[in-house]
């Protein structure tokens, strides 16, 4: 169990959802795209009508087979601006996803609660002074700079773990904790430094990943992201992430099914009528 920006999450606790908002217009999904005052105010109600407990706002795509890097002066006045008209429409707690100490810190100051950093801690080595000082609640996801070899769950465990280690360093309350298995972040070659090279089929990869995210939990929550992304698109022979709606609730289902306790995804209203039949039909019905 944990407590992430005051909402409670695992154990007996209902399934959370986190609604994707991308600031960056590079995003591979660019229906998600949401940059001017009143697309993000009407994105945010969207997304608060239907069910979100999070909003995870994003300033810069790292999408692995794009080349999206911009600065982090334009990834902070993204997140910025977004986190401002956020903050006047909505109570929801807010998470910023990004992996740069700059932008987390600059963030953090106008009161955001929660850092999603997709390198586990790992990309930027001022994240560790960042979190210590301002102790949010973290999601901490597999990442690793060099190539990684062998089984895919064990690995994945294990580079959790490294970024559990940081944390703790950090003096991060294990109770602020949530784990990502970082679907989509597995991959032979990429165009950006935020991925992990892996010499298997990202696939086959990802597909254990969520088949076994009990085994990865490590006793923390667990959060899934696979909304309309490129795994699903690779099995149902669809390029557009826009014609992935359905693979992405079907792996969401399962997914809770399996084991997770936030589901971040970019279709929230679809996500919480699928997760609130996922969960009468899991074992976490039991408990509540």
């Amino acid at each position: 169990m944990a407590k992430i920006a005051n909402v409670l999450v695992g154990s007996k606790y209902p399934v959370r959802i986190m609604g994707i908002l991308n600031t960056s217009p590079e995003s591979f999904f660019k229906k998600s795209v949401s940059t001017s005052k009143l697309s993000i105010k009407n994105t945010i109600k969207r997304m608060e009508d239907g069910g979100a407990d999070f909003i995870d706002i994003g300033g810069m795509s790292t999408a692995p087979y794009l080349s999206t890097i911009v600065s982090e002066k334009v990834e902070s006045k993204r997140i910025l601006n977004a986190i401002k008209i956020i903050q006047n429409c909505t109570n929801l707690p807010i998470s910023v996803d990004t992996c740069r100490a700059k932008v987390a810190r600059d963030a953090l100051e106008y009161g955001v609660e929660i850092i999603n950093d997709i390198s586990g801690l790992k990309y930027d080595v001022e994240m560790k002074r960042v979190i210590s000082e301002y102790k949010p609640s973290l999601i901490l996801c597999a990442f690793d700079s060099k190539t990684v070899l062998g089984n895919s769950i064990s690995t994945t465990k294990k580079l959790l773990g490294t970024s559990l280690k940081i944390a703790k360093k950090s003096h991060i309350s294990s109770e602020k904790i949530v784990l990502d298995p970082a679907i989509g972040f597995f991959r032979k070659t990429g165009k950006n430094p935020f991925f992990t090279k892996i010499k298997s089929d990202y696939v086959k990869r990802d597909l254990d990943v969520l088949k076994n995210l009990n085994s990865i939990k490590q006793n923390f929550p667990i959060l899934i992201s696979v909304s309309n992304k490129s795994f699903i698109g690779n099995i149902l022979k669809k390029s557009n992430p826009s014609d992935r709606l359905y693979g992405s609730i079907a792996a969401e289902t399962v997914s809770v099914i399996n084991g997770a306790d936030i589901i971040r995804t970019h279709n929230v209203g679809a996500t919480k009528d699928a997760i609130m039949i996922a969960s009468q039909l899991s074992k976490r019905h039991k408990g509540l």
